[in-house]
């Protein structure tokens, strides 16, 4: 690999949208993998309009059969009280969204860049070598055999664990939120349901109260993707076993999903969520960090695959103007867009998830949003991050809305 190519570190949804358009560019791209396609990972699987959009951008073809189209989002608060929403009409964003297995999806995206002209290699890792605090070259070790690089620019795509990043300096801000989740396979005869669902009131078989959330999201297939995620800003965070979690979750999903020990078709496997940009530098002299190695995750939903591809969209441009004018100051512009794309909506999220960290907090409000038909879709619009252009000057005006319900709970 030539020193004035691009180096992208991961093959995620991260990863494979910055090669993919940096190929798409005319620019000399090698993308790197540990594993081989097809590999698993921890995800919930689910696909919003704003990650469809960007698979669009990229010609992905949504008539693979392991895509099934999701017209919406059914919301449970409890057992029997629940509000089924459609994706809103957007004018940039489809108002359909999907669930594809990650095995299945990052080995296609990973197929579209390199059908642009990346080089893809797969089972190889990447280790940074740093001279004087600076990314001097990469070593890509593949099968005991290590060659060295030089390339002119590194995009760092490898995960919430950012092995690599962290080597350069990168480390997560501790009092910005975490998530923790796990999911699991499950046989369902309701798999060709046309929406995600959710439970924003957890209990145990008891009744009592269980922090955090639950969601099924149909594959279309025969199978679900069934899982639990919590916030760091919860108290129980770090006493709470996901795999009990999920358990709970399971015995009280609505039976119409027909879970159970006997349809469970593997172990629950659970991971960290990095969000609203906690990690930092984002920005070296000579590399950029996208997706789950920036800290990209959505606070509002836990949400990563689109904030992945658009955070390798975004960086594959300022690579690009950085090659073409020779003067790698221009990459300080990535860290800018951020911040304005995502900086006020992030904040609002880290406000937001202190709140809800309540228990008392969270049941009450599912409780009373889920009876207001109009107050449940204006906040699927804002959690999801579709406000349309003409309402993103209300996005303080939405927070404020949802802010005032909780303001007079009781907060302990």
């Amino acid at each position: 690999m030539p020193d004035s190519s691009v180096l992208v570190v991961g093959g995620g949804p991260a990863g494979s949208a910055a090669a993919y358009w940096l190929a798409r560019a005319g620019h000399q791209v090698t993308l790197v993998e540990k594993m081989e396609y097809p590999r698993d990972k921890t995800c919930g699987d689910g696909l919003t309009p704003r990650a469809i959009y960007w698979l669009e951008q990229m010609g992905f073809d949504f008539e693979v059969p392991e895509f099934h189209r999701i017209t919406g989002l059914r919301s449970y608060a409890g057992k029997e009280l629940y509000l089924e929403m459609s994706w809103p009409d957007h004018s940039k964003y489809p108002n359909w969204g999907g669930v594809i297995r990650r095995r299945d999806l990052d080995a296609q995206v990973a197929a579209l860049a390199r059908k642009q002209g990346a080089e893809v290699l797969e089972k190889t890792e990447a280790l940074p070598k740093v001279e004087d605090g600076q990314l001097a070259a990469v070593d890509l070790v593949h099968e005991g055999e290590t060659h060295t690089v030089k390339p002119a620019f590194v995009i760092i795509a490898d995960g919430s664990m950012n092995r690599f990043g962290r080597e350069l300096g990168t480390v997560r801000r501790k009092d910005y939120p975490m998530g923790m989740a796990a999911r699991g396979y499950y046989a369902s005869p309701r798999s060709q349901d046309p929406f995600l669902e959710s439970q924003l009131d957890m209990r145990d078989e008891s009744g009592a109260n269980m922090p955090g959330y639950g969601w099924v999201f149909p594959l279309g297939d025969g199978t679900v993707n069934v899982g639990v995620g919590l916030l760091s800003t919860s108290k129980r965070w770090k006493g709470v076993n996901t795999s009990k979690m999920m358990a709970d979750y399971v015995r009280i999903a609505p039976e119409y999903w027909e879970l159970s020990e006997a349809s469970k078709l593997t172990e629950p496997v659970g991971g960290k969520l990095t969000m609203s940009f906690s990690r930092s530098p984002s920005i070296g002299r000579n590399w950029l960090t996208i997706g789950d190695a920036a800290g990209a995750i959505n606070p509002w939903n836990g949400e990563g695959i689109s904030y992945a591809y658009e955070t390798g969209a975004i960086a594959a441009r300022y690579i690009s103007e950085a090659m073409a004018s020779g003067n790698s100051e221009v990459l300080a512009g990535y860290g800018r867009e951020l911040d304005d794309e995502f900086g006020l909506y992030y904040k609002m999220a880290r406000v937001f998830v202190k709140l809800i960290a309540y228990p008392s907090v969270m049941r009450s409000l599912a409780q009373v949003g889920i009876r207001s038909r109009p107050l449940m879709e204006w906040t699927l619009k804002v959690m999801s991050n579709l406000l349309d252009e003409n309402e993103k000057s209300a996005g303080e005006r939405a927070y404020n809305v949802l802010a005032a319900i909780v303001r007079p709970l009781p907060v302990r």
